[in-house]
């Protein structure tokens, strides 16, 4: 996916007191956590941001993190945060690839990872550049801790198929299903949406969801 170039963007992320610049830092901040036995979230491609920080601003005793790949789109939350007059404390960015999850998090150091309408890479031969893929949910397998959990959003039916078919040999059970969020009462309690899922649905796309534990 190419990204048009935000000016500024790089050096605004590189000097943004909401973004971890390294393994240590992240280390450290985790270590506090787990000190005080805290829940810690990440979500992998959080976009603009909103998602992420609405989260960090409604749940405040949980620690968040947004992980994205593309300054050009990161820039957009730092932003948002340097904006408000009381940013969450319970929020850091990460500019980083999903593939070096492994790199940055240490092995069972968190709770619950959320994917967010994620790139579908419609080629078969990229099919393993899809984040739901057997091969993604192995590294993010890794980093979760015992039964920590994943929720995948999507509107796109045939990504959301073959993620259906991937969590189970990479080790997971599925704890929930539906092809039809937004028809669903009970989840739609505590859905929280997206940039694209409010774009998405507004065009009467469905939205489809599903939670998935490790095992």
């Amino acid at each position: 996916m190419r990204l048009k170039h935000v000016k500024g963007s790089e050096e605004a992320v590189n000097s943004s007191s909401f973004v971890f610049h390294s393994p240590e830092e992240i280390k450290i901040k985790l270590d506090e956590i787990k000190d005080r036995r805290g829940t810690v979230c990440l979500e992998i491609g959080m976009g603009k941001g909103r998602f992420i920080i609405d989260n960090a601003l409604l749940y405040p005793d949980i620690f968040f993190i947004g992980m994205e790949m593309y300054e050009s789109v990161m820039v957009k939350a730092i932003n948002r945060l340097n904006a408000m007059e009381e940013p969450p404390l319970n929020l850091m960015l990460l500019r980083a690839d999903a593939a070096d999850i492994r790199t940055f998090f240490p092995e069972e150091s968190i709770d619950k990872i959320f994917l967010n309408f994620s790139d579908p890479w419609p080629k078969n031969r990229h099919a393993k550049r899809r984040l739901p893929s057997g091969h993604f949910l192995s590294l993010f397998s890794h980093v979760l801790k015992p039964e920590g959990i994943i929720e995948f959003k999507t509107d796109n039916r045939d990504l959301f198929d073959f993620a259906m078919r991937e969590f189970e040999p990479a080790g997971f059970a599925l704890l929930y299903h539906t092809c039809d969020l937004h028809s669903d009462e009970e989840q739609m309690k505590t859905n929280i949406c997206t940039e694209y899922e409010e774009k998405f649905s507004s065009k009467g796309h469905p939205i489809c969801k599903y939670i998935i534990k490790k095992i």
